[in-house]
């Protein structure tokens, strides 16, 4: 068993590398999307859309108030880039303090953020139909992934589960797209394990798909890796969630175990993530 190994970067990581800098935005756009979750638009000057791949991720330097002080920047996946140029959008959970304190965010005010970093995801010309599963806050991260695949021309069926109808957000993450959709939730008891296990199985047995991807639900996560087993001809990557201090892997604050072939190895989610092969991740959960 490795521990994490400060020059063993990605490949994809060090690419890019370069192009990592700290940007002054003018909010363009804040408001509520539902009960839980904020819409945030940040206007910058620097071309965001060229630097910005599906699965990375920026760090927020979050406001302060007279109730709520965060002091270190906060971890969150890209939304959207564009179409107006220098424009970058995010999605999120208005949960702890510093999503609290970013609430109150009003339009015209300014904040800076830190990016892009992480490795994205793989989106191969080979690939002729793609599994999306997302859940909460995760179909954020994964929603500038269709777009990319959309007009690759790659089909795409997403399986997207939530509490309840009301918090499934299926317009925010389609936006505009074709899928074949199919909407689970916790209301109905058609997003338990059980019954997502068999769902997901059907679709790979009707069609083969080349990739999943997820995000957003650590009970997904190890469900997929469970199922991939049976499917050895469809790869799977997950976008890994993880608190983060630095986010450039210097704290090691978010390193998790993964098993690559077999050797053991902490690695760092912000730094050779947060996209891994779902294979490799190290979780233990019960089936049956």
């Amino acid at each position: 068993m490795h521990p994490p190994v400060p020059g063993a970067e990605s490949a994809c990581f060090q690419r890019n590398a370069q192009s990592v800098a700290s940007y002054r935005c003018e909010v363009a756009e804040h408001r509520w999307v539902n009960d839980r979750y904020k819409y945030l638009k940040l206007s910058a000057t620097a071309d965001l859309a060229s630097l910005t791949k599906p699965g990375q991720f920026y760090q927020l330097k979050c406001p302060t108030t007279s109730d709520l002080k965060p002091f270190l920047l906060r971890p969150m996946s890209v939304y959207g880039i564009g179409p107006e140029e220098g424009t970058i959008e995010f999605l999120y959970n208005v949960a702890g303090v510093g999503t609290h304190a970013l609430a109150h965010l009003p339009v015209g005010d300014h904040m800076d953020i830190v990016g892009p970093l992480g490795n994205t995801f793989a989106l191969e010309p080979s690939f002729r139909r793609i599994m999306v599963v997302a859940r909460g806050v995760g179909l954020a991260t994964m929603a500038p992934l269709l777009q990319h695949a959309a007009k690759a021309g790659i089909k795409i069926t997403a399986v997207m589960s939530a509490r309840a109808p009301r918090d499934l957000m299926r317009d925010e993450f389609l936006r505009g797209i074709e899928a074949e959709v199919h909407c689970i939730y916790d209301s109905d008891g058609s997003s338990s394990v059980e019954a997502a296990d068999v769902l997901i199985r059907r679709l790979l047995d009707e069609e083969h798909h080349d990739i999943i991807y997820t995000c957003g639900s650590h009970r997904v996560l190890m469900l997929l890796q469970h199922i991939l087993v049976d499917y050895p001809h469809t790869r799977g990557e997950v976008a890994m969630e993880q608190r983060m201090a630095c986010g450039m892997g210097v704290c090691l604050s978010c390193v998790r175990l993964f098993d690559r072939d077999g050797d053991k190895q902490f690695l760092r989610v912000c730094r050779e993530g947060p996209v891994f092969p779902i294979c490799d991740v190290v979780g233990e959960v019960e089936f049956g």
